[in-house]
């Protein structure tokens, strides 16, 4: 069903995992897409399995932790497209490490990608997804709700993401803008398997949640009437007995 059939979908973390499935869900209801990302080879690729489905297809190569980079994007989108219904943020990264030994680099270097970058790419498109009524959805984590041992740095980061979703929220749903923030536990993707590696753990992709979960989730939530919002997804893999 072509239920995004002339909406515009901007994605980052395309690429792979959450971001990858999401994309290619939004391709087959119809959306046209808006692939962003620092790896051109890789988002072309998707780009490729997506235009099957989707009318139109455009990757952009950026980086999000730059300022003139989003402007620029921005400044394109509004020439390709001139419209945007649809912002997904997939994009993040993670270092593990404890408060008395992780580095304040890398907590920097986590910050910009996973509170600064998303704050920026909103501000900056928010004035048309206001005008197109549009909606926003932040994929977050479980460490945005509960912080354990290990986790502190990237557990503040989607912390804050929670913060500015709730409060962006409560500043657009009056004109319009739905806004959904996801927290799914520990999923099937590249990120996971270098955390178990980290960790030292055997990865068993098949014992966690699958990306197209979380994509069948959030396309779910993206197509309900417009009488309803759903504010807050948790999902987690489902522990057999």
């Amino acid at each position: 069903m072509a239920v995004f059939k002339n909406q515009v979908a901007v994605v980052t973390g395309a690429s792979s995992g959450i971001g990858k499935a999401i994309t290619l869900e939004l391709a087959a209801a119809g959306a046209k897409l808006c692939l962003l990302g620092r790896k051109l080879d890789r988002l072309l690729a998707i780009a490729k399995i997506a235009e099957e489905t989707s009318p139109q297809v455009v990757c952009y190569q950026l980086d999000l932790d730059l300022d003139e980079d989003i402007q620029k994007f921005k400044t394109s989108l509004e020439t390709d497209f001139g419209q945007v219904n649809l912002l997904i943020h997939s994009a993040g990264v993670i270092y593990l490490g404890e408060v008395k030994t992780a580095s304040v680099e890398e907590f920097d270097w986590q910050y910009r990608t996973n509170v600064r970058a998303p704050y920026a790419l909103t501000q900056a498109l928010l004035p048309m997804l206001i005008s197109c009524q549009g909606q926003i959805v932040f994929i977050n984590s479980s460490a945005g709700l509960t912080a354990k041992a290990g986790v502190g740095q990237y557990a503040a980061t989607k912390h804050a993401l929670k913060a500015i979703a709730d409060s962006l929220r409560w500043e657009v749903n009056s004109l319009g803008v739905r806004v959904v923030s996801v927290f799914p536990g520990r999923t099937a993707s590249p990120m996971q398997e270098a955390i178990c590696d980290t960790e030292g753990k055997a990865y068993n992709p098949h014992s966690l949640l699958q990306p197209e979960d979380l994509a069948a989730t959030v396309i779910n939530a993206l197509s309900l009437p417009r009488t309803a919002e759903v504010t807050d997804i948790h999902i987690r893999p489902f522990l057999k007995s």
